[in-house]
């Protein structure tokens, strides 16, 4: 067997593999509640409520710094 064979036969198990998973991933899927659904819904609204509060923050230091340096 060539270099170049082996290369297309672990590329075409690397792929079978890959697909395997992402197709068990999907039908796994479909088996979570309607709860866990809601609470990753309402995590999600959270982190973004604090991600902002954070961005809010950084840019009032960033501010701070900057009216600082100027005077």
């Amino acid at each position: 067997m060539s270099k170049f064979n082996v290369l297309r036969s672990v590329r075409a198990r690397a792929v079978a593999v890959a697909s395997a998973v992402t197709a068990a991933a999907g039908s796994a899927s479909a088996a979570v509640p309607a709860d866990v659904t809601t609470a990753l819904s309402d995590m999600k609204a959270d982190g973004l409520v604090v991600a902002g509060a954070v961005l809010v923050a950084v840019i009032a230091v960033a501010a701070v710094k900057f009216i600082r340096r100027g005077l």
